[in-house]
């Protein structure tokens, strides 16, 4: 695990090892929704620093502001009624909230991928999901059909869909809902992203199926090297797959650090209390 700088609770806080250079940067981001009669601030000056190799969770209750920043990795709040109304985000020396989008649509799901939390609204549900894995492969890198149906089939193997071939050929209704999300992962890693950001990705599953695609989260990281960017409000699930945690309260960075410095000396009154309202978080 990566150290950090000394907590301040209260204090801006930029997650992220102070010596190691970030493959992704989130600096000063603000992200506005300007409704009819109002403004909502959901995302306030948040920094947030990710090494290759490590997974940093940004966790937080509802409504925190964590998936509206990890949406703007890749501009994929809706505009309007989104605007993004201050900051940068870095990755390889440009700032992707300014890059044409011509190129940012090279950058998604080659060099930055995404995986959300329900696969069943994700997945086309009118096209085999198969030929939607094997199309990231078509679009990004110019592969044959029968080149990507072959990575696509690849990819689907690694992530533990049993019988490739045939599950190749279903629609998504035709699956679980953990092959769904097996599928939705296969499909973000087929391009080798260097980054993957992982948007609640057990939400919709159940206890058993939950802990078999964290497992299978670290194992690929681990396999790839890739960072991760996770997003969730379970702490337990930060407890057993993270080396960073940044929490958000009111769009807002309020804490960061090392996973077990934070919940063991919590700095935040937010952050102690979010601890208390979790029960049996285990550490170890």
């Amino acid at each position: 695990m990566t150290s950090d700088q000394p907590r301040t609770a209260g204090a801006p806080v930029t997650a992220g090892p102070p010596t190691t250079e970030p493959v992704l940067e989130i600096d000063g981001l603000n992200v506005d929704f300007r409704l009819d009669t109002t403004t909502v601030h959901a995302v306030r000056g948040v920094s947030l620093r990710l090494a290759q190799g490590e997974t940093l969770a940004v966790v937080g209750e509802s409504g925190s502001g964590k998936t509206a920043t990890a949406l703007s990795v890749l501009r994929l709040n809706p505009q309007p009624p989104c605007v993004y109304a201050g900051g940068r985000i870095l990755f390889e020396g440009r700032d992707l909230l300014t890059v044409p989008d011509k190129e940012l649509g090279r950058i998604r799901g080659s060099d930055i991928a995404m995986v959300f939390q329900d696969p069943m609204t994700s997945l086309d549900p009118l096209r085999r999901v198969g030929v939607q894995v094997a199309e990231v492969l078509r679009h990004h890198q110019g592969l044959s059909r029968a080149a990507a149906r072959a990575a696509a089939l690849e990819a689907l193997d690694e992530v533990g869909v049993p019988d490739p071939e045939r599950r190749f050929r279903q629609y998504p209704h035709e699956l679980s809902g953990g092959l769904r999300q097996r599928v939705m992962i296969a499909g973000a890693l087929v391009g080798r992203p260097r980054v993957l950001i992982a948007d609640e990705p057990t939400t919709a599953l159940d206890v058993t199926v939950q802990r078999q695609i964290l497992d299978l989260l670290v194992s690929l990281q681990q396999r790839h090297g890739m960072a991760v960017l996770l997003i969730t409000h379970d702490l337990g699930v930060v407890a057993e797959t993270a080396d960073r945690v940044a929490v958000m309260h009111q769009g807002r960075v309020v804490e960061t650090g090392d996973v077990l410095d934070v919940f063991e000396r919590p700095a935040d009154d937010y952050t102690r209390r979010l601890l208390a309202a979790t029960p049996r978080l285990e550490l170890a």
